[in-house]
């Protein structure tokens, strides 16, 4: 008899709901009990509903051709069959966090991938590498919700995670104005090339509500618990941005420029870079990767085909780290976006709250 957790996947005929079936078909702490989506698919096979849209480069797992999808609106059935579910659904954010909260309140935990409930106080919205003690406030969040193990985890925006955690590791040095541009990948918009032709040999310099979303979670990742609720970091840090969408497949890659308090040495950057490490590193958590951050010393690193899966897509490059004319500091980030900064970042959020305690079975 499995001891495993048994999960389900909200939204799981799209491209991060099949990342998330890649991610857990083989997981040694969670198996894959229920899969829902939209009406239309309700009653299909996983595999008759996907067909020819599974996006992955890897085939679809034996493990869910044949499971019946369900219909994500029949809460309690759903909620029926597992202990905990990773929501990544393609609704309005209205119908997002009603649906999320429904399932909370049947006393299933929900790890979400969407962004409707990141500025919800008491929901925390977290990189398990840099603010792990904001799932703190999830007992103040039962309370307003009337559950006893129910609640809603989130993780933040995939643009942030390939500059953020360089933040995290500078954080002595007293990060002030930040000036960021990011270059994201069409799978971030759930799109393949197949999907999205118009993308080949083009850019596109607008990517609706990611410019807010990268100036301002940063600033909930790094603040603090408070009367049962995040408040988000009041402090001289700054940031601007633009965010670009570039024909590439996987990757999200930033240039960032960036001023200081003080005034530490390349050495010193480079050193809190190499040597950052979290509690997932601590706990040994499946996903979590064994060296977090590398720093590049080529010029010509990171690179999206060279650098994008590092320590499976889970960890973070840094490169071209050096003094600018105007700020103090530049350098160039890269992250897999539907790893680090979606499933995957998902599923290692989950893998903690399991860890800490937070998910049990039911």
């Amino acid at each position: 008899m499995s001891t495993k957790l048994k999960a389900g996947i909200l939204g799981a005929t799209g491209m991060v709901g099949q990342r998330f079936i890649t991610l857990l078909a083989d997981h040694p702490w969670f198996e894959i009990t229920a899969l829902a989506a939209s009406a239309s698919s309700a009653g299909k096979t996983y595999e008759e509903s996907v067909k020819a849209r599974w996006k992955m480069d890897t085939p679809m797992p034996d493990c869910v051709r044949k499971m019946v999808i369900r219909d994500v609106a029949d809460v309690e059935a759903v909620a029926s069959e597992v202990d905990f579910v990773f929501s990544a659904v393609n609704m309005t954010k209205e119908e997002i966090r009603s649906i999320e909260e429904a399932y909370a309140k049947t006393e299933t935990p929900v790890v979400s991938n969407n962004s409707a409930h990141r500025w919800t106080s008491d929901v925390p919205m977290v990189i398990p590498e840099i603010n792990p003690e904001h799932f703190e406030v999830i007992p103040f969040q039962k309370k307003r919700l009337g559950t006893e193990r129910g609640f809603i985890a989130v993780k933040p925006n995939c643009s942030i995670q390939s500059y953020t955690p360089a933040l995290a590791a500078w954080k002595e040095f007293g990060p002030l104005d930040v000036v960021v541009s990011t270059y994201q990948a069409i799978s971030g918009a759930g799109k393949t090339f197949a999907d999205w032709p118009e993308m080949n040999g083009n850019i596109i310099p607008y990517i609706g509500g990611e410019e807010e979303k990268s100036e301002q979670e940063p600033m909930k990742v790094f603040g603090h618990l408070e009367q049962g609720a995040i408040v988000k970091l009041e402090s001289d840090l700054r940031i601007t941005s633009q965010c670009i969408r570039v024909p590439v497949l996987n990757g999200h890659t930033a240039t960032v420029f960036l001023n200081f308090k003080k005034n530490p040495s390349k050495e010193e950057l480079i050193e809190k870079l190499r040597s950052f490490s979290g509690k997932p590193q601590e706990l040994g958590l499946p996903h979590a990767p064994k060296h977090f951050i590398q720093y590049l010393e080529e010029d010509n690193r990171p690179q999206v085909a060279l650098d994008v899966n590092y320590e499976g897509g889970m960890g973070i490059s840094i490169g071209r780290l050096r003094k600018d004319s105007i700020f103090d500091w530049k350098f160039v980030g890269l992250s897999h976006n539907t790893l680090r900064g979606a499933a995957g970042g998902a599923v290692e959020c989950a893998e903690m709250l399991k860890a800490l305690g937070y998910i049990q079975p039911k």
